[in-house]
């Protein structure tokens, strides 16, 4: 028997922060090294960030790269670590991972199936490497393997699978196992999306399994860069079973996973299986050697992996929680903002994204501690006398409610309501006289009063903008970060004021549909995350209709009596937008969910979906950025690409037009 612990390490990385991600990559290897690892499996890109964009192709920062790496040499004496960084042959630049051990460089692992859909744009930056080639670079004094390599580290075969290598149906891996590999390791930037990991634990436990081999992941953790969140999995596992799992969404800098796996039962397994077919050249060129010794080990008993959130009912809900809160507070610290302000008008988003601001306290104050939360946001002077949780909610958190003519005491004690259940710092303004400032100056150049029936949006969104400036100015005067209040299912339709309620500068809940939204309020008013307590104050908010309060109290204004009932809504944007159906493809999609709906009524619906899509392009071009959450994101940027001017789907609606008219 020959047990080896090996370790798996998520990083808290910004891109380009040398100093701090050298420092958190030599801490979390100290730390392996007293737990006793061997072997320590680091994430893709921990040296420079992963999300260095343009910079990646910089000489400078792949200099910087290897500099760091230098300088992180002379920790790795009786310990084997991989690290991921830039690297440039031959005039194209590589993601690489690179092997260090007892002080030395052993090569460059690179990437052979890169990242190209979605939010990810490797191939911008980087080359596949070819597979079975390998190259050589002359460095600090040596000439270093570089590319489709095996190393065997004192007898111990160690392979890579690079984030997406493990994800394509031609895995590195099958050629790996023909060489007779014990360990796969696979460090990744893995960027957050509901459900995901789930099936990144199956491609592991599948890898494990497929290859008889020990396979080790490493994801990176945090708001890394702005837009993606990394749920810093790490995992474990051996012949298709799960021998350690680490927390995800760690408000840590680092979360360290360790566990001691059997290498020659790993290869008692490859004998015994029928597929198993090893490569039988002994010209192994691509296998990289070093001597290493390794400590006796007595085997370790497989312990169960306890229940928590990740296997309960709502795991959705708990990843939103997570994953947003978790987001938010590194936006927060790495931006250096002094805390975050919230237009709140007693509605469902302002008060989710309050809520949101809330939890990341909860979460992170009951990871952490008090003291240690107060600590990562040392820079903040009014947080450092909190003495609880509601104190350092309310020395981040300005909720302010902005109310005109026709806003009601009900949204009103809603949002007051809310802003207090959290522990916000609560103000109201009356901007009702700025508002009748703009609509006299305008009449006065125009000559006529303004009117309901004539003016309709200009009156509705003369309100929404007057808000701004007001939360701005609180904003600025306390350094602090003003969060937008948009959702995706407005942002589709563009029912949103430009420089209204788009205000701001991070949309923390752009990317979730107002349909979820709704129900998470409620799961949260009610249950809340495990190990926090339910918001009750929310009731408020939950049993009302959305609306945005813009027209006289006579019209009875509702979000979906301006647009549509939100589930069609959304149903329309999935089928549009992410399935990229044609309208009367959408028509027949959803005539049978939505049966209840006579089809003329439908077929508007649809039709107004799609001109308002296309008419608000603009709008979500300069919408704040916002959290990734999933593959039905709409940010331009990153995901969902649309021109800003286009045909508007005129021929495609007039056969949608055409087809109902013929059915009736």
């Amino acid at each position: 028997m020959k047990p080896i612990r090996v370790g798996a390490a998520s990083l808290n990385q910004t891109p380009l922060e040398w100093e701090g991600n050298a420092r958190r990559i030599a801490e979390v290897i100290e730390q392996a090294k007293r737990e006793g690892v061997s072997l320590l499996c680091l994430p893709e890109m921990c040296i420079c960030g992963y999300g260095c964009e343009d910079a990646f192709l910089s000489h400078g920062v792949q200099e910087t790269c290897l500099e760091v790496l230098h300088d992180l040499l002379p920790l790795t004496k009786n310990i084997v670590v991989s690290v991921g960084l830039p690297l440039r042959l031959r005039n194209a630049v590589f993601n690489t991972v690179a092997l260090l051990a007892q002080g030395r460089v052993l090569g460059f692992s690179a990437k052979r199936h890169l990242a190209g859909d979605g939010i990810h744009y490797e191939p911008r930056w980087f080359k596949p490497w070819p597979s079975g080639r390998v190259a050589h670079l002359d460095w600090n004094g040596e000439r270093l393997p570089v590319g489709d390599l095996l190393f065997d580290c004192g007898g111990v075969r160690v392979g890579f699978e690079i984030c997406e290598d493990a994800w394509v149906a031609d895995r590195p891996g099958s050629r790996l196992a023909q060489k007779g590999v014990d360990i796969i390791f696979n460090p990744s930037a893995s960027h957050f999306a509901f459900g995901k990991s789930r099936t990144r634990a199956h491609y592991i436990l599948d890898g494990s399994r497929a290859f008889g081999a020990g396979f080790v992941f490493a994801n990176l953790l945090g708001n890394e860069s702005g837009r993606a969140i990394y749920d810093g999995e790490t995992m474990i596992a051996h012949l298709g079973r799960t021998l350690a799992r680490g927390k995800q969404f760690s408000f840590g800098d680092s979360v360290l996973t360790t566990a001691v796996l059997d290498v020659d039962l790993g290869r008692l397994k490859q004998s015994h299986m029928a597929s198993f077919q090893p490569d039988l050249d002994d010209n192994e060129t691509d296998v990289v050697k070093i001597a290493f010794n390794y400590p006796d080990l007595a085997p370790e008993k497989l312990t169960p992996i306890p229940p928590d959130w990740e296997h309960g009912e709502h795991v959705k809900e708990e990843e939103f929680t997570r994953a947003v809160s978790l987001g938010l507070f590194d936006y927060l610290r790495k931006s250096y903002s002094r805390g975050f302000v919230v237009s709140i008008s007693g509605g469902a988003d302002s008060a989710a994204v309050s809520c949101l601001v809330g939890l990341m306290v909860r979460l992170a104050e009951k990871e952490l501690g008090l003291m240690e939360f107060k600590e990562k946001l040392h820079y903040i002077k009014e947080l450092q006398d909190a003495g609880d949780v509601a104190e350092a909610t309310g020395a981040l958190l300005t909720c302010v409610y902005q109310g005109t003519r026709h806003s009601s005491s009900t949204t009103f004690n809603a949002a007051k309501g809310v802003a207090e259940a959290i522990g916000a710092r609560f103000a109201r303004f009356d901007v009702d006289g700025l508002v009748g400032q703009y609509t006299r100056l305008v009449q006065d150049l125009e000559g006529r009063e303004l009117t309901w029936d004539r003016d309709d949006l200009a009156l509705q969104n003369i309100q929404a903008r007057v808000r701004g400036p007001g939360a701005w100015m609180l904003a600025n005067l306390h350094g602090a970060l003003l969060l937008a209040t948009s959702n995706r299912s407005e942002a589709a339709v563009g029912y949103a004021t430009m420089d209204g309620d788009t205000c701001g500068g991070l949309s923390p809940i752009a990317g979730i549909d107002k349909n979820y939204l709704r129900r998470w309020l409620r799961w949260l008013q009610e249950e809340g995350p495990e190990g926090l307590e339910a918001i009750p104050a929310l009731e408020a908010v939950t049993r009302q209709a959305p609306t945005a309060e813009l027209k006289p109290k006579e019209f009875e204004q509702t979000d979906e009596g301006d647009l549509m009932p939100y589930d069609l809504l959304d149903a329309i944007e999935r089928a549009a937008i992410r399935d990229k159906m044609m309208p009367l493809e959408v028509f027949r999609a959803l005539r049978g969910e939505f049966g209840a709906i006579e089809a003329g009524r439908l077929a508007t619906w649809i039709e107004r979906f799609f001109t308002l899509w296309c008419r608000n392009q603009w709008k979500r071009e300069r919408y704040a950025p916002g959290f990734h959450l999933d593959d039905e994101n709409l940010d331009p940027k990153t995901w969902c690409r649309f021109p800003i001017l286009s045909g508007g789907f005129e021929r495609e609606l007039q056969v949608l037009r055409a087809y109902v008219a013929k059915e009736r």
